[in-house]
């Protein structure tokens, strides 16, 4: 079990989408399911998002945080800005109190985090070390290119993310507290794991579960609860979920840059690919589109992303009118912590191939050379020479190949089809031709080549045809006879409901038919030939017994004269 993102088993049809949408195909399919390559995940999210069945599985840390929230007093939430498209608040304070209803002590944003590194972004620019500069606030990114983009690594910048910057400002100002991490992010789960400063990640959706399970909407709560003393303290940084929100936090751009927002995974593997032809380029990279407020643990909303940006934008269109009312800027004291964050390579164990094993792999779903290979992508794999390389590394299995599969059934079929001893007919729902084969044409007669889509009552009778799909029965007819070739055949029609048509076998019986036919002659001649015997019979019968009447009475009487003469003597 991958200990953040699984999925669950679906009613998987092979669709592959979720491979097909993963940057960096991590997904296997395994007996038609879809399962995590847990070395190879980034964690984006991307795959839980497009699944038609919802198969993922988010594994949450709800029970951990709850321990904590019970045993110590001291815990802490950090919250990423994009809370206030998801939980329908125009302020923070709402939801600070709703989240200590839940036992927490306090509540802060994560955005105080995101201004201390901006802070070591200018410090990193102005130094003039960097031909290009990669932001380090998405966590899929940042293990993209450790693990897939090794030459983008020296523009990726050594800073800590604002969750973890923020876990540390918050550990160093109140000594023994546990950091909650909340957001709308998978990532984030590893990256706190990894980090040491955060004692547990809530997604939105465990958020939102906490609340509803309390009774708490933070919308509902009233100013009058407001604590007077919260923190007031203006921040740009809150832009940080949508796209151009770290780019937008700088009080001032640092010159010598180019700066553009790069969101979404595939646009990232884009620009990461080509990252050595690029000079001077400040990248805010975000494998989310639209960026975090597009999560893959976002609360579903009408409006979506876009909504999402705009309320996130007002939010922070409240911290530019504090700075125009000349409300001065209270910074924490940020000297004596560290946000150096060091990112280093994370190799990928996966074998390269040889050219021979790949064209061994390629050969086994009928690809001999570049001609054969379709590159569809509907196997999940954008040519099929990747899709070899999966197979190769045990990422894929060799039939999830369509186009081969497809052939292989057609040709399997045809050959069935069109080698069986039995007459064949496949008919559309409008009587249509769809298939016919070589021994159903000699039943009927016919001699024309191809019939395909062509009307069956051209060819032959279909009313038995037509009573079978208007009744939507099967039907067996016996010994039907065709008269244009005299032969009798045993006709089977079955209804293809889903495909609404109708399959039908015919057997020649021609020759069982004559046998019997002769079989009831010889039995009739058979039954004449007795009667006639009988009859004979019956005559000679009677005429032995008339004579044998005629002598028996000659006997009596010479007997009885025999008898007379005894007598007298």
């Amino acid at each position: 079990m991958f200990e953040y993102l699984e999925f669950k088993d679906a009613k998987c049809k092979d669709c592959y989408l979720c491979l097909r949408e993963c940057p960096v195909k991590a997904i296997d399919i395994i007996n038609h399911q879809a399962k995590i390559i847990k070395d190879r995940c980034i964690l984006c999210g991307k795959c839980t998002l497009v699944c038609p069945q919802n198969a993922k599985i988010v594994h949450s840390e709800r029970d951990k945080v709850e321990i904590l929230l019970r045993t110590n007093s001291k815990v802490i939430a950090s919250v990423a800005p994009s809370f206030v498209s998801n939980f329908d608040v125009t302020d923070f304070e709402p939801f600070r109190i709703a989240l200590c209803k839940l036992g927490f002590c306090d509540a802060h944003e994560t955005a105080i985090g995101a201004e201390a590194v901006i802070k070591e972004y200018e410090k990193l620019m102005e130094s003039g070390k960097f031909i290009n500069f990669i932001s380090s606030a998405c966590p899929a990114a940042c293990s993209m290119i450790q693990m897939y983009y090794p030459k983008a690594l020296k523009y990726l910048a050594p800073v800590d993310s604002p969750m973890v910057a923020h876990a540390k400002m918050l550990k160093m100002a109140i000594p023994g507290a546990s950091i909650v991490f909340i957001c709308p992010c998978i990532a984030k789960k590893r990256e706190a794991r990894e980090s040491g400063f955060i004692d547990g990640v809530l997604t939105f959706e465990d958020i939102d579960v906490m609340f509803k399970e309390n009774n708490i909407v933070p919308k509902e709560i009233s100013h009058f609860e407001f604590n007077e003393s919260a923190d007031n303290h203006i921040n740009l940084s809150k832009s940080f979920p949508v796209s151009q929100g770290i780019i937008k936090s700088f009080e001032s751009l640092p010159e010598g840059f180019e700066y553009i927002s790069v969101d979404g995974a595939d646009r990232c593997v884009q620009v990461l690919e080509n990252i050595e032809t690029l000079s001077g380029v400040f990248l805010e990279l975000s494998t989310c589109q639209n960026s975090c407020v597009n999560g893959p643990c976002i609360l579903k909303s009408k409006g979506g992303s876009i909504k999402a940006t705009l309320e996130v934008k007002k939010y922070v269109q409240k911290e530019k009118e504090k700075i125009n009312s000349s409300t001065t800027n209270d910074n924490q004291n940020t000297e004596n912590i560290s946000f150096f964050q060091n990112y280093p390579r994370i190799r990928d164990k996966s074998k390269i191939g040889t050219e021979e094993e790949i064209k061994t792999i390629l050969a086994k779903t009928g690809k001999f050379g570049p001609e054969d290979e379709l590159n569809c992508g509907s196997c999940g794999y954008k040519s099929c020479r990747d899709k070899a390389w999966a197979v190769l590394n045990g990422y894929a299995e060799i039939e999830i190949c369509l186009p081969y599969m497809r052939k292989r059934a057609e040709s399997m079929s045809y050959e069935i089809i069109h080698n069986t001893a039995d007459g064949v007919v496949v008919l559309d729902d409008s009587m249509h031709i769809l298939e016919i084969n070589k021994k159903a044409k000699e039943m009927f007669g016919i001699e024309e080549e191809s019939l395909k889509g062509r009307l069956a009552v051209d060819f032959f009778n279909t009313a038995d045809f037509m009573n079978a799909y208007r009744e939507n029965k099967n039907v067996e007819i016996l010994k039907d006879f065709i008269p244009k070739t005299q032969l009798y055949v045993d006709i089977s029609i079955n209804i293809l409901k889903e495909h609404r048509a109708l399959f039908a076998m015919m057997r020649d019986v021609t020759a069982k038919v004559e046998y019997d036919d002769k079989l009831t002659k010889m039995k009739l001649e058979t039954f004449e030939t007795t009667d006639a015997v009988i009859r004979k019979q019956m005559r000679v019968a009677q005429e032995i017994a008339s004579l044998l009447g005629e002598t028996t009475a000659e006997t009596k009487v010479a007997l009885l004269k025999l008898k007379d003469i005894y007598k007298k003597e």
